[in-house]
């Protein structure tokens, strides 16, 4: 809807843009006058193909409205973290490997929560906080997309040959990771 209004944006679009974005948008914005310039930066922790899909949208539409001035209308700063990209790359890399991946960091980190997304595109992907959140038969996660931790039972899944991959969020301790990784070497006892 955002490239849409600024390739062919009037009055009565913009009426229609600020009722759908009801409340997600600054006070003062005039969709006319505030989406002629457009800026693109990511969270650094932002998914590296996301932002760029997005950023990429957006500056064809720019570049759709104003032609050969299109450049004056819009700039896009790199601000993705490159260790977080590696990171993600790894998981990824992980998770087509791996039978279930657990993703170990606070519910509220956008690094962490990217991580246990990638994972899930391949496998079975169990977000948790740290330590004393699974044994055997339960795991206590939060399910990507959400913002409620659940108790899952008989999460894993009953093969002779189990490969289970672990990666943590940059800011979750090397300590705590460590304390996870004891709880799965003992899954098995």
């Amino acid at each position: 809807m955002v490239a849409d209004f600024i390739r062919r944006g009037d009055q009565a679009q913009a009426a229609a843009f600020l009722a759908r974005f009801a409340g997600a948008y600054s006070p003062d914005l005039d969709p006319l006058r505030d989406l002629q310039r457009v800026g693109m930066a990511a969270q650094t922790t932002m998914y590296s193909s996301e932002f760029i899909k997005v950023s990429q949208t957006i500056r064809n539409a720019i570049v759709e409205r104003y032609g050969p001035d299109a450049d004056a209308h819009f700039q896009e700063l790199d601000t993705i973290c490159s260790a977080t990209q590696e990171r993600q790359d790894a998981v990824d890399d992980l998770a087509r490997r791996s039978d279930v991946v657990i993703v170990v960091g606070g519910y509220n980190s956008s690094n962490t929560t990217n991580l246990a997304k990638v994972a899930r595109q391949y496998t079975a992907a169990y977000h948790i906080q740290g330590p004393g959140h699974l044994t055997r038969h339960v795991i206590r996660h939060q399910p990507y997309g959400t913002k409620t931790e659940i108790t899952t039972t008989d999460w894993l899944p009953d093969k002779p040959s189990l490969i289970i991959g672990l990666t943590s969020g940059a800011s979750t301790p090397d300590s705590v990771l460590e304390e996870v990784l004891h709880e799965i070497r003992n899954l098995g006892s």
